[in-house]
């Protein structure tokens, strides 16, 4: 099977497993909140964001009051996730730029998204793909690792832009976001990085890791 038929197959799969592909962070359609909970993701559980959030959009709830809101109080609020220092001053400063320099809207290309700090490309990605529609590989350890594991990218690629690049050209572009919403789903429910559930595996008969254990028995 080519690697792309295997691609369009995994997509077909994944949406018959999974029909609803959602965000898991719950946005609830801002997009300030997304690049905001974006940043905080880095290194942090989606469901810790999600509840450090709710805190932190009911005391800033607009980007134009974080931008302003006071950097300590801000630290305090985030800590949970991690790196709070260092995430504060970002989230703050990429408010600030959006609601200053954008107008408080935020920009459908990549180029422009590199530019808010702490944002990279999958950060950027999540944000055309959820925001805008856009075609978006969302490179995070779950595509990376399932993507890996099924053969639609070289063995032992841990890269996340190689990942980005390789299904980029193998997922119809259509279909690219909600895919990666559904690969987390899947690697957080079936394919996990320790203990993947192959035996109940929807993707086992399409997966080369699978097979080439199969093989070894």
């Amino acid at each position: 099977m080519k690697t792309s038929e295997k691609a369009a197959k995994a997509v077909a799969l994944l949406e018959e497993y999974y029909p609803l592909a959602e965000c898991a962070l719950h946005f609830e359609g801002e997009p300030w909140k997304l690049l905001v909970m974006g940043r905080l993701s880095a290194q942090c559980t989606d469901a810790r964001v999600n509840t450090v959030c709710v805190t932190l959009f009911d005391r800033f709830p607009d980007a134009d009051a974080l931008a302003r809101g006071d950097l300590h109080e801000i630290e305090e609020i985030v800590r949970p996730c991690g790196l709070y220092k260092m995430k504060a001053a970002q989230i703050k400063e990429a408010c600030r730029m959006l609601v200053g320099d954008f107008g408080g809207i935020l920009p459908d290309d990549m180029e422009t998204l590199l530019k808010f700090p702490g944002v990279g490309r999958k950060i950027a990605n999540l944000l055309l793909g959820d925001i805008y529609g856009k075609p978006a590989i969302v490179a995070d350890t779950h595509c990376i690792r399932i993507s890996e594991r099924l053969g639609l990218t070289k063995k032992g690629e841990k890269r996340p832009e190689a990942t980005e690049r390789a299904l980029s050209a193998i997922v119809a572009p259509e279909k690219q976001s909600d895919f990666c919403h559904r690969l987390v789903m899947f690697g957080r429910e079936v394919c996990s990085a320790r203990s993947p559930r192959c035996g109940d595996c929807p993707l086992a008969g399409i997966c080369r890791t699978y097979h080439e254990r199969e093989k070894k028995k």
